[in-house]
């Protein structure tokens, strides 16, 4: 009995070696093709996952290139949006899954916070709080626009708004370098 056991494991062990020995071979009149990173370093999790939805979405006026925003004293990035025309300063926030908007911040840009039906409930650091499904027409920061953006108004105090994934995912890279982040 052992001896067929051991038997049987060579003969697994030899097959395997040839079978990975077989796969590594590449034939020397074709050469493989070289791989080109199209985001050779901005490898991150905003240059996975690009569709043609996003893409389109997407509009950029500024032919000044990448924006730039300095990290703040207290850690965070914030970055002074136009929402719908209306100037509204937002901590970035990666971990948010929407762009979270204060009532304040929403009512400032015309939305009647009252009238729109509780679309779920938000996790916060707080706890659960009720939120209203929006969709902005327009979310821009230094030039670079977003259109059709998915947000939520939270009836909580945040203090702030948030700019999160429905903003950031569309675009093409956010890259964070000691306390310089920059969106492009």
């Amino acid at each position: 009995m052992l001896g067929r056991f051991i038997t049987m494991a060579a003969m697994i062990a030899a097959g395997s070696i040839g079978i990975a020995g077989i796969a590594g071979r590449q034939k020397a009149e074709a050469p493989a093709a070289p791989v080109v990173d199209r985001y050779a370093g901005e490898s991150n999790w905003t240059t996975r996952g690009r569709d043609a939805a996003a893409a389109a979405a997407k509009t950029s006026s500024s032919p000044a290139g990448p924006v730039k925003i300095r990290r703040a004293s207290d850690s965070h990035f914030y970055a002074d949006t136009d929402v719908q025309g209306t100037q509204i300063r937002m901590l970035v926030d990666s971990g948010a899954s929407l762009v979270a908007l204060t009532r304040r911040d929403a009512e400032a840009i015309g939305i009647d916070v009252d009238r729109l039906p509780v679309g779920g409930m938000a996790q916060t650091a707080g706890g659960q709080v009720p939120m209203r499904i929006v969709m902005l027409d327009s979310v821009e920061v230094d030039g670079i626009a977003v259109r059709n953006v998915e947000a939520a108004v939270v009836d909580a105090d945040m203090g702030v708004s948030l700019l999160g994934q429905s903003f950031l995912a569309k675009l093409d890279a956010v890259n964070v370098e000691g306390d310089m982040m920059t969106l492009r």
